[in-house]
């Protein structure tokens, strides 16, 4: 009976033994063929469409590189010409960019099992560099730029005949820009578009077509010029150009076509601004309190668009009609009374640490406030702006902060009015020891109050009592009135 015992504990311990064996193969199974999947891709995995199952990762890097570099495009220009360029000619080489090991370490090669009878199909970029100068002489070459196959463009004229005013049509030409081609081929290589057919913007074109209302009858007399008026309408009323004065800057040909002196026409131009502009004017503001401060700086008023407005009246002088229309702006005012400010306006007193709301002459709204401490560099900006936006649910970030709000009013910068919910109170001299990095904090209520009430454009007039000195990054970046720089 012992010996049966002793039989059976000895079957048994071969018995464990080899199942420990079997399982320790196993586990050098398993984990062998995780080394393997470790750096090579699992079966049925393919890149950009092919096979790359069980290879490795140099294996990956070859077939992005043959991939990239399989790369010919060709280029019609307007006449059918093609020219072609091939990858090799202007070394067009494959740029690693780890795209292939990075497939790898996708795998989660210890759970290879579940994978490898799952097809893994990827779609990589092919990111590729090349020979700039290379590719460049090879579209200098190109047969649309040998100057005996360029026509140049003509526009259309008028001319006297014997069969009386006729308008000859323009030509059309194949006159290339040479910049725009290049830049052109270039984005398609960039691309790596396969065909590109050059476009209108990539050829000089005639700048007078027959179809242009100026040669549909020859041009009127100078008296017609003479009759007509400019008048524009500016801030606080209107202002007239005469005939008198237009005419003295034109000259015609035999034609009847008018030459209009650019020169005149921009100095015009020069002197509504100089007139009207009021971006940046130090003001005269009569404050809350009663006192009257003189502040500038800022980013809020009007400025004329010069080259706009030369370039409008311009064609508005060669159409030879009156007109009446605003400057060309670059920037509006809220109002387009003289005073440019208006009865619709936010004003801050950094120095009583307080800011009201008007709003057609009545006041909205009014709140204590927290402010940036200019002694630690974090100044708020002072000066005339504008609200540039409404923001909901927005967190602002610094160097060193995060703070999530309701509500961001941002007006100068990256400063704005909104929400502290971290602060319990405002006011006082809070901000001489616990200020704002140079927004305005208000109170979550008067923040609401204002987000819904006020508009973008709305003029902000933010003021010290004290005289300042400004050297921070928003007070510069802003045109704050007293920053200056250290």
């Amino acid at each position: 009976m012992a010996e049966n015992t002793k039989s059976r504990r000895k079957a048994g311990k071969i018995a464990l033994i080899v199942i420990l064996c079997i399982l320790a193969a196993c586990a050098a199974a398993w984990f062998g063929a995780a080394r393997f999947f470790k750096d090579h891709y699992y079966p049925r995995t393919s890149i950009n469409g092919q096979d790359i199952s069980l290879k490795d990762e140099a294996a990956g890097e070859e077939l992005l590189k043959k991939q990239a570099e399989d790369y010919v495009l060709a280029v019609h220009d307007r006449d059918g010409r093609v020219s072609y360029f091939n990858a090799g000619d202007f070394d067009y080489t494959y740029d690693s960019d780890g795209t292939a090991r990075r497939l790898l370490d996708g795998q989660d090669s210890l759970l290879w099992p579940r994978y490898i009878f799952q097809q893994h199909e990827y779609s990589a970029d092919l990111p590729v560099k090349w020979d700039e100068k290379k590719l460049e002489a090879l579209i200098s070459a190109m047969d649309c730029f040998k100057e005996e196959n360029i026509t140049k463009p003509k526009n259309a004229y008028i001319e006297d005949t014997d069969k009386g005013w006729e308008i000859i049509p323009e030509v059309e030409g194949n006159q290339p820009i040479k910049e725009q081609v290049i830049a052109d081929i270039k984005k398609a290589v960039a691309a790596r578009t396969a065909v590109l057919e050059l476009g209108s913007q990539d050829y000089t074109a005639p700048t007078i077509r027959s179809d242009d209302p100026t040669l549909q009858a020859k041009m009127e007399t100078a008296d017609k010029f003479r009759r007509m008026t400019i008048t524009y309408k500016v801030p606080g009323g209107t202002r007239k150009l005469d005939g008198d004065t237009i005419s003295s800057w034109l000259s015609f040909d035999k034609d009847g076509n008018v030459t209009v002196d650019e020169g005149k026409v921009a100095d015009y131009a020069q002197q509504l601004a100089y007139t009207y502009n009021t971006y940046g004017d130090k003001r005269q503001f009569k404050t809350t309190k009663g006192d009257t401060i003189t502040i500038g700086g800022g980013d809020y008023g009007w400025i004329v668009d010069k080259a706009a407005e030369a370039k409008q009246l311009k064609a508005d002088i060669e159409k030879g009609e009156s007109v009446e229309r605003e400057p060309c702006w670059e920037q509006k005012a809220f109002t387009d009374t003289e005073d440019d400010i208006g009865k619709t306006y936010i004003e801050v007193d950094y120095s009583s640490q307080h800011m009201w709301y008007y709003k057609n002459g009545s006041l909205v709204l009014d709140a204590d406030i927290v402010t940036g401490n200019n002694s630690i560099g974090n100044g708020s900006p002072d000066g005339v702006f504008k609200v540039i936006s409404r923001i909901r649910d927005t967190t602002l970030q610094g160097e060193d902060y995060s703070s999530p709000v309701q509500y961001f009013m941002p007006f100068a910068y990256n400063v704005g009015f909104h929400d502290a919910s971290w602060r319990s109170s405002f006011g006082g001299s809070i901000y001489l020891s616990s200020g704002s990095h140079g927004c305005v904090n208000m109170p979550a209520d008067k923040a609401k109050q204002l987000f819904d009430s006020v508009e973008p454009g709305t003029p902000v007039i933010a003021f010290y009592r004290d005289p300042v000195t400004l050297s921070n990054t928003s007070g510069r970046v802003s045109n704050a009135y007293s920053y200056k720089a250290q």
